[in-house]
């Protein structure tokens, strides 16, 4: 009886839903690919320039599992975006920057409209969802850039269209497609394999609840004892009046059962606040959750998708890198209206949460909270949420007047209102990136690289070098002291007793003298920004171990001289006076 009530509000919705227009879906695919496009960077980004060259070297000598671009001295590298890296570097190899930067597009456009599409196939609303993506992709505009995780966010949206449909309907395919997602994760970003798993967490907790509950309100284990006490009675063929009384508590628990049930029904359809509803089909996510736990082993880097998180979380490296450390609300004005909405609606309204969406955004909540990149899992999921939310508020109080509106925006005239704010809009996010180039020469060493290419023997040099362009060294075929790769150089990964990303940290921030630093990895060159710390103390100083080679606007080169030769310079010094 309750999923035949439950079936029956469903078919309500469908026909009180929103028809879809082709007019408006068409508009909405165009904006969005333009405002898409309109903020991707033009300028490429750190982590680019190291995954060309991973890319090169697992075309050259395959995946060995060995750092080749440090000085550093048997580094072990664990590849974990090994298929994003040899993809990056076929589509340099054949079309250069350019064809990074258009593919940086595709996909930010493949993300926009992934977003969108979800959330109008999940809740069956052009308008919110064509907002709401604007809106998403604006907020998560700082991480789109050629990095792997661009390609993750796509993945992930889709696990939910696939955990809901695989819940709604128990069709295959969309079973097929949670087990093919993390297989292209643990290959494509294996940093980001375990948070596949927490996406079904809600889900599989709303179950339990529900089963539990359902266990307790039924009181399913005093009607099983009964039913055994009728069945032992019934074998032994004796005392036949305390089986005629066990019979009748049966039959009066029965109909309380049903009575209970017959209440619970209608509780179920008009809950206070909290939807809990029971999924048949859970048990089966369920098992394509077991079976997905074992798709990170189909990847030729071992099991580098079920300890990199791990091992990451157990260093230092979170706590010193700007992305992975809390977010502090007062400074995120955007995220701070988007958890106030999200809460005026629930507490101030008349719309229900189902209690799996009230679970995922609690939990992405904390997440995001916790370390301020977790913000783009935040925006792109609870976006489905939120459109879910506010297509059942416009059913209470505004469901004409969103038709009207759909009709209104579908028309020719406001085709071409809403064409030109968004072309205006776009416009404006993407006017100061016309100058942009590739390469920004004030953040990373261009001129600088081409001295030390032409002037430094390589293979004595041993440079140290700053965390933030490390990569584009790389790039240049420099071999570095440290570059964005910072799991590479921590402990937890290297295996060695020294923690080179904490003593580079403590090195740049002056809390270690950089000469103690130097002396303790043998340094022969130092390449470094003109305002660093480190460079205002050796001008200042006027320091005589350091022999200014390069200098331009943006970087200094500096030999290191040995004491030997530094003696001997001091020694000159005298004698000319």
């Amino acid at each position: 009886m309750e999923k035949q009530l439950i079936k029956k509000k469903e078919k309500k919705d469908k026909k009180t839903r929103v028809k879809p227009s082709t007019k408006f879906a068409i508009m909405a695919v165009v904006l969005i690919a333009i405002f898409c496009v309109a903020i991707t960077p033009v300028t490429l980004q750190n982590d680019t320039y190291y995954t060309i060259k991973i890319g090169e070297h697992i075309v050259n000598n395959g995946i060995d599992m060995q750092d080749p671009f440090s000085w550093h001295e048997n580094l072990p590298y664990t590849y974990p975006h090994w298929l994003y890296d040899l993809l990056t570097y076929l589509i340099y190899d054949a079309f250069g920057m350019t064809g990074i930067y258009v593919t940086t597009c595709i996909l930010s456009v493949i993300l926009g409209l992934s977003v969108y599409e979800v959330n109008r196939k999940l809740c069956k609303n052009q308008l919110f969802s064509f907002v709401l993506t604007i809106g998403v992709m604006y907020l998560i505009k700082g991480y789109v850039a050629a990095r792997a995780q661009l390609v993750t966010f796509i993945l992930f949206v889709w696990t939910i269209y696939f955990i809901e449909k695989f819940l709604e309907t128990k069709k295959k395919r969309y079973a097929i497609g949670l087990i093919i997602i993390p297989i292209l994760i643990a290959n494509l970003h294996a940093a980001v394999f375990p948070f596949y798993f927490v996406l079904y967490l809600p889900y599989i907790a709303e179950y339990v609840i529900a089963s539990i509950s359902e266990f307790i309100i039924y009181k399913k284990a005093k009607l099983k004892m009964l039913e055994l006490k009728i069945k032992v009675l019934s074998k032994k063929q004796e005392n036949s009046e305390k089986l005629e009384q066990l019979k009748e508590q049966q039959k009066l628990l029965l109909e309380k059962i049903d009575k209970i049930k017959v209440k619970r029904t209608k509780d179920l359809q008009n809950p206070y606040k909290i939807r809990l509803v029971k999924k048949s089909a859970t048990k089966w996510l369920i098992l394509v959750f077991i079976i997905c736990l074992f798709t990170g082993l189909l990847t030729p880097i071992g099991d580098t998708p079920y300890t990199y998180l791990f091992k990451t979380l157990e260093g230092n490296t979170t706590q010193n890198i700007n992305e992975h450390l809390p977010m502090t609300l007062s400074n995120e004005t955007e995220v701070m209206c988007t958890l106030i909405l999200f809460l005026a609606i629930m507490i101030f309204t008349k719309v229900k949460v189902r209690l799996c969406d009230l679970f995922m955004l609690g939990g992405l909540c904390y997440l995001m909270l916790a370390t301020r990149r977790q913000v783009t899992m935040f925006v792109l999921l609870c976006s489905i949420i939120l459109n879910r939310m506010l297509v059942e508020l416009s059913k209470i109080y505004t469901k004409d007047t969103i038709e009207q509106a759909v009709k209104e925006l579908t028309s020719v005239i406001g085709i071409i209102l809403i064409s030109l704010s968004m072309i205006g809009f776009s416009y404006y996010e993407a006017k100061d990136k016309f100058k942009d180039t590739y390469i920004d020469e004030t953040a990373y060493p261009v001129q600088a690289c081409d001295y030390i290419i032409e002037n430094i023997d390589l293979g004595k040099a041993r440079f140290y070098n700053e965390y933030n362009y490390g990569s584009y060294m790389i790039f240049r075929g420099i071999p570095v002291f440290i570059d964005s790769r910072a799991d590479l150089y921590a402990p937890e990964f290297s295996g060695k007793k020294d923690d080179i990303f904490i003593d580079f940290i403590n090195t740049s921030n002056i809390g270690t003298f950089y000469e103690d630093t130097f002396k303790k990895y043998n340094i022969t060159h130092v390449i470094t920004y003109k305002n660093s710390k480190m460079n205002m103390i050796i001008t200042k100083t006027k320091d005589p171990k350091y022999k200014e080679l390069y200098s331009d606007n943006y970087f200094v080169v500096y030999e290191r001289l040995q004491d030997e030769e530094n003696n001997q310079s001091n020694q000159n010094g005298e004698d000319n006076q």
